[in-house]
């Protein structure tokens, strides 16, 4: 028998083993990784790597390497890096990774052949007027989009007062030490101002609780202003900048100005830096501009590409801080990445316009300012002809066009209306799903920050709890501790927190800045089976110069068993969110408030007491039973 049915079971062994790597092989994840360099051979940060067949984009990490998983087949990718000329390769992608790495040449630039001097001026300033002319038609350009973005914000500490050094660094805590948190936000826009954000997953390494990420910024600088400062295509920009014409570089088919903004006068609330503008597009292709606000510095590069070959949009974000307060110097890195663009435009605005300067181009000015005007042609009419138009005359045919959507929805003007939802389960994958779908690799800096993070998070979590702890943890007060907080665990076994002010420093526009005093005091027996918690708040509003302030007592009960309950008493007069559920992280809304101006966060003052029981019928049911008097 074993005889007769040998060869058919290897032959049906070998069968299955062919169908099983055939199968592997079909599901094999390929794609292409390297570094990208310039001509010296030194890696470059945050460079940009766009897919032109899905319209996704990517970055270099801070130490240059780039990682993009690809289905098999034929790409056209497009490498950017700020200052270098765009390079467009076409790579096959087979059914695993392939190395790919790449070398920027810095772009050549060529002057237009016009003469500067006292009766010439400067080619950047007709260059800013057509686009400065043409921003508004850029915002309304856009019907609806909507797209995948993700974010990664990375800080760390870089200085401290001389003598808290060696005791942090025993902490763990020095310039080595990286704070990191990621997030994967599918986002969408409507015209006029209809934003929505859905987080679909977050990983931080600072606290577990916080399901909140960087919330992605919806800015433009084609808005007047962004972060109460001045954009340089704001129709005020010539009262507040200098430009200069620094040349024109080539990309792709297109033509590329390169503008240098400068501050009419220095201090907060300008920017300072280059901006890239697409001829005859007049929108912009990159740019790099650096503001400050309180003595913290901002920087802020952009690259954009075109969508459809028509419309122009940001698909990579970068977000530099620098500051010092209190002898602590830090920098933080917030890096956005957009993928997956669906685009429709504005059927109105489909046709590129040209502009036409009336301060340089006299003659066709006048030329079409003395054509006869048809007044049964509408603004819309009129903006959908491609025609030929003064800078004048675009104004108002976008503002007359404006009117005219506003009075036709029968809607009373909102300025803006935005929702932000996370996921029930954003704060849940693993590592090893960040590993597939991070288009950004983490650097080693980062991983070791997580790593880090995470055994802290453990050692606290297992403090907490009153297990018996080996580590090499200080004892006892240190003056360090008033900025950083500590944790403290007495004979008794009794255990109080003091958390640090800085982990709740942030800003609003109903507060300014503000902070918290928090503590928490906890007395366990019986094994912990039975908990007392006293857990008291101050919180401190600088621009109102005011203290509020709450508290919470918790009686828990039977502990780790079936019959696990808490009671708890809770009241003050604080500061909340209108949605009790509080859906916007006070830290998203501090960047947002300071870095574009878009406070979401709605507050107000209560005054409240609320009682509260928290019972377990079975090992998976339980409930909940509140009383609040406000």
């Amino acid at each position: 028998m074993n005889k007769f049915y040998g060869p058919f079971i290897k032959f049906g062994l070998s069968i299955i083993v062919l169908l099983a790597l055939a199968f592997q092989d079909a599901n094999a994840q390929g794609g292409i990784r390297g570094y990208i360099y310039n001509e010296a051979g030194e890696p470059l940060p945050f460079a940009t790597i766009y897919v032109k067949q899905t319209e996704t984009g990517t970055t270099t990490n801070i130490e240059g390497f780039f990682e993009l998983p690809l289905a098999s087949g034929a790409y056209n990718l497009v490498f950017q890096y700020l200052g270098f000329s765009a390079q467009e390769k076409t790579v096959n992608v087979v059914s695993t990774f392939q190395n790919f790495d790449i070398t920027l040449q810095p772009e050549s630039l060529v002057l237009q052949e016009v003469e500067i001097n006292a009766k010439m001026e400067d080619p950047a300033l007709t260059i800013m007027r057509k686009a400065i002319a043409k921003s508004k038609f850029h915002l309304q350009q856009i019907d609806s989009y909507s797209a995948r973005v993700y974010t990664k914000g990375s800080g760390r500490l870089v200085d401290s007062p001389f003598f808290l050094r060696k005791t942090l660094a025993k902490e763990g805590i020095d310039s080595t030490f990286t704070f990191v948190s990621e997030s994967i936000s599918d986002i969408s826009y409507e015209r006029p101002n209809t934003f929505t954000e859905k987080v679909i997953s977050v990983r931080s390494n600072g606290d577990d609780n916080n399901t909140s990420p960087n919330s992605y910024i919806m800015g433009s600088f084609y808005e007047p202003t962004i972060a109460d400062a001045i954009s340089p295509l704001s129709p005020k920009a010539f009262g507040y900048y200098k430009f200069e014409y620094l040349g024109t570089f080539t990309d792709r088919q297109y033509a590329i100005s390169k503008i240098k903004v400068t501050p009419r006068s220095k201090g907060d609330d300008v920017f300072e830096g280059i901006l890239n503008i697409v001829e005859e597009y007049w929108s912009i292709y990159s740019l790099d501009l650096t503001t400050s606000k309180l003595g913290i510095m901002f920087n802020v590069k952009q690259i954009y590409n075109p969508i459809n070959d028509i419309a122009w949009l940001p698909i990579s974000h970068q977000f530099g801080v620098e500051g010092k307060f209190m002898g602590f110097k830090f920098e933080y890195d917030y890096l956005a990445t957009v993928s997956n663009y669906q685009v429709t435009l504005n059927p109105d605005l489909e046709v590129e316009l040209k502009v036409i300067d009336e301060k340089v181009e006299t003659a066709l000015a006048r030329q079409l300012e003395a054509m006869p005007i048809d007044k049964a042609i509408t603004a819309q009419e009129k903006l959908a002809s491609g025609e030929e138009l003064t800078r004048k005359e675009l104004r108002k045919l976008l503002n007359a066009y404006e009117k005219d959507e506003l009075k036709a929805s029968d809607e009373p003007k909102v300025i803006e209306n935005y929702s932000y939802s996370i996921d029930s389960l954003a704060a849940n994958s693993d590592s090893a799903f960040w590993v597939s779908i991070r288009p950004v690799p983490l650097t080693a800096r980062e991983i070791t920050g997580y790593h880090k993070m995470d055994s802290l998070t453990v050692v606290e979590r297992e403090t907490e709890e009153g297990d018996t702890l080996k580590s090499g943890k200080r004892k006892g007060f240190h003056i360090q501790d008033i900025i950083f907080g500590n944790s403290y665990r007495f004979k008794n076994k009794d255990y109080f927190r003091y958390y640090s002010p800085l982990e709740s420093l942030n800003f609003n526009t109903v507060e300014g800045y503000n902070f918290n005093l928090r503590f928490r005091y906890l007395k366990s027996w019986q094994e912990a089976k039975y908990r007392f918690e006293v857990m008291p708040t101050a919180r401190y509003s600088f621009s109102r110069g005011r203290i509020t302030g709450k508290g919470a007592l918790r009686y828990s009960y039977g502990r780790k068993t079936l019959r696990d309950g808490s009671v708890t008493l809770s009241g003050g007069k604080f500061t909340r969110q209108i949605n009790n559920e509080n859906p916007i992280h006070p830290l998203v809304n501090t960047v947002t408030t300071l870095l574009f101006t878009s406070n979401y966060m709605k507050l107000y003052e209560a005054g409240y007491v609320s009682v509260n029981h928290h019972g377990k019928i079975l090992d998976n049911l339980s409930y909940d039973i509140s009383v609040t008097w406000s």
